[in-house]
């Protein structure tokens, strides 16, 4: 993957090969549109992922989809790859860039102890809440944020480096449309943001096509923070098709490199991330926002991830 050509922050404005649809993929209450079915060139269509995707916006969920080439940077898929849509965890990643920054130029240091008592608690998710340690080092709190979204971890993290660096870092790795809002709270009141982060599909893949391609800051940020992100345990979702071990895929025996992030709140599921197979390599993201009514409504949302799964399989191998 390191001799790769560089694909951040371009090909966001411009693409070099024809995408397979620029249609919205989402229904309004003013157009019926439908979604264009056109295989990318040389190379398995997206029909089913069209298909389910389509489904749900039929279903009144938002969806935005975005999925590229990372040799030859063509949008092999994309679909309102431009809005800018709820994330939840999956804007955790701009944070980790920022403090693995830190860590390299030392203006943080790795194994300075946070003690949680000192942030504001989450009850509803996470690991750190369950464990005895009452205090961690940042570069272990790194590690649960990227591994299994804790959200006191996270929160312990920002609290540390700052909504203001962060911010800073989105501006200069040239992202537009990705913004982390907030902390992680129980409950969310009319004075608090009302998401954790934002993001659009067409950043958020081309975001982790950098980190493999060791252009996100320098190569050393890029190796560290795709190295928290190559241990993530959620593979329920885009990564359900590969088969990989949710706790053992860092060095698969099968040659297949697997890199991603996911967010999950009430009616938001995404996932951005970085699949290279013997055949190809793809960068991809995925957002659906739907009313979580009842269990069918989310069952079909995570139905369209492993449709996505699939096919990304399928042209990677």
């Amino acid at each position: 993957m390191g001799s790769r050509t560089p694909s951040f922050p371009e090909p966001f404005g411009s693409a070099q090969g024809a995408p397979v649809d620029g249609a919205m993929l989402r229904r309004s209450q003013s157009t019926s549109r439908r979604l264009p079915r056109r295989a990318a060139v040389g190379r398995r269509s997206f029909t089913s992922t069209l298909r389910a995707l389509e489904s749900l916006a039929d279903a009144g969920a938002q969806v935005s989809v975005h999925v590229v080439d990372l040799d030859s940077h063509e949008h092999v898929l994309a679909g309102d790859d431009h809005v800018t849509m709820p994330v939840a965890g999956l804007g955790v990643v701009p944070l980790l860039i920022e403090v693995a920054a830190g860590f390299q130029s030392g203006e943080l240091d790795p194994l300075e102890i946070i003690e949680r008592d000192s942030v504001d608690a989450v009850t509803t998710s996470g690991l750190w809440r369950n464990l005895h340690a009452p205090a961690l080092p940042l570069e272990d709190l790194a590690v649960l944020a990227a591994t299994a979204g804790d959200p006191i971890a996270v929160n312990a993290l920002l609290q540390k480096v700052g909504h203001e660096r962060v911010r800073e870092r989105i501006e200069r790795i040239g992202l537009r449309r990705t913004a982390l809002l907030d902390q992680f709270r129980d409950r969310r009141g009319p004075d608090d943001a009302p998401h954790v982060a934002v993001g659009s599909t067409r950043e958020l893949a081309g975001l982790f096509s950098a980190l493999v391609n060791s252009a996100v800051v320098d190569a050393a940020v890029s190796a560290q923070v795709s190295e928290w992100l190559s241990l993530n345990q959620d593979l329920s979702l885009v990564a359900a098709s590969t088969g990989l071990d949710p706790f053992s895929h860092d060095h698969d025996a099968h040659g297949l490199l697997f890199v991603n992030k996911t967010g999950r709140d009430r009616g938001v599921r995404a996932e951005a991330g970085v699949l290279a197979g013997p055949r190809a390599g793809v960068a991809y993201s995925l957002i659906v926002c739907f009313d979580d009514l009842s269990i069918t409504h989310r069952l079909r949302a995570h139905d369209a991830f492993r449709v996505l799964g699939v096919e990304l399989m399928e042209y990677t191998h």
